[in-house]
């Protein structure tokens, strides 16, 4: 395997500008964000016919990937949920066509297989697993990072034409396509401020006053973390915000009393601003979102597992993955009635939301099959069976 090094503005230049006249190209990035609020970009991956480069992102402006993402250039990719948010955090953008071998290979029997694995079952390589917690923004990178950081990219051209043909064969190609669409529009980037309190464990089982500076306090760290590009929990901890949650302080010395929270804390600045966040919080009227299911009228909450269990089963013997196919969350959608839900629309209602309908309508059961799977009936059907052998 060979690859090239790029470390320069202009040569950068001279790569975006051949990839925009290629159908396509393969995409992997590495990056940081245990030090930083906002991922870092440390190294980025491209690949076509004949050639890997690795771009240097701390020696180039990777803004240009603008022009290549805004062509019509495929980009193949693998996982790329995480990608697509440094991408965005970087340069602003993201590919406008976009497939992915993990998502894709989804509806040929796999569930969410990693790149190493996908690449030794489908095309029998072995690939380097590399080492995981390496410092991808040390320079000069070593010869078995620049190594383990190529192989991620040289192989998804025969990844991705070897399970579009199994997609193909098995009518599910427009399927894949579908879902990578969805993962490419897909929200990217910072969580809104006033839902970070719900990340927090246990902030549940907080009484009403208390979930509102909960809110609030939350808030103000993930503001201030985003300000500063350092990670929440160095601004406050978890344990802080509880702690301040349950005692309401509206002085310096009642809050250095809160558990969680140190002298760094409770003085100065920071000290002022969480007290004055404690006060806001306390006139919010917070109420906690419910959960999947909760929502549902009671009657109909039972039906959320009898139909996750066919749902399972679907997907099971159909080898495709549950999570692509309906989570807890879409099923609840789905019979709550809301408009977009995924089950009412596309390949997903024709596969199993007319199914969950009629089970929902009374117009089909579900029955075993004999060999410990479900298996769908129409009930009219049955209760006319049933009339004759009688």
């Amino acid at each position: 395997m060979t690859y090239r090094w790029v470390g320069d503005q202009a040569a950068f230049e001279t790569v975006i500008d051949t990839l925009c006249r290629e159908p396509r190209y393969a995409l992997d990035t590495e990056f940081h964000r245990e030090r930083t609020y906002f991922p870092q970009l440390a190294l980025l991956q491209l690949a076509w016919p004949g050639e890997i480069v690795l771009i240097d992102p701390l020696a180039v402006d990777v803004a240009a990937l603008k022009r290549l993402f805004s062509s019509p250039a495929l980009a193949v990719v693998h996982a790329a949920q995480q990608d697509l948010d440094v991408l965005t955090q970087t340069c602003g953008a993201v590919p406008e066509r976009l497939f992915d071998t993990q998502l894709a290979a989804g509806f040929v029997g796999y569930s969410t297989p990693s790149l190493l694995s996908l690449l030794h079952a489908e095309l029998g390589v072995v690939a380097s697993k590399g080492d995981r917690l390496t410092d991808w923004l040390r320079r000069p990178l070593t010869a078995d990072q620049q190594d383990y950081a190529a192989s991620d990219v040289a192989h998804l051209f025969d990844l991705q034409d070897r399970i579009e043909a199994k997609l193909e064969s098995m009518g599910r190609l427009s399927w894949a396509l579908d879902a990578c669409e969805e993962l490419r529009v897909r929200p990217t980037g910072s969580i809104d401020p006033d839902q970070a309190w719900l990340r927090l464990k246990d902030v549940r089982v907080l009484k009403a006053r208390s979930r509102g500076v909960a809110q609030a306090v939350a808030a103000w760290r993930e503001r201030r973390a985003a300000a500063s590009n350092i990670p929440v929990r160095q601004v406050l901890p978890d344990l802080a915000i509880l702690g301040i949650s349950q005692k309401h302080p509206t002085t310096l010395g009642e809050l250095a009393l809160a558990r969680g929270v140190d002298e760094r804390h409770s003085r100065g600045t920071i000290g002022s601003e969480i007290i004055a966040a404690v006060a806001d919080g306390l006139r919010r009227d917070v109420q906690v979102p419910a959960l999947d299911g909760e929502e549902l009228d009671r009657s109909m909450r039972p039906a959320v597992t009898l139909v996750s269990a066919w749902v399972s089963e679907v997907a099971r013997t159909q080898r495709v993955d549950t999570a692509l196919l309906a989570t807890r969350a879409d099923i609840t959608a789905l019979l709550r009635g809301d408009a977009d839900a995924r089950l009412a629309h596309g390949w997903r209602a024709e596969f199993v939301g007319d199914g969950i309908r009629r089970l929902v309508e009374g117009s089909a059961g579900l029955t075993f099959d004999g060999k410990g799977g479900l298996r769908l009936i129409d009930v009219a059907t049955t209760a006319t069976a049933t009339a004759t052998a009688s």
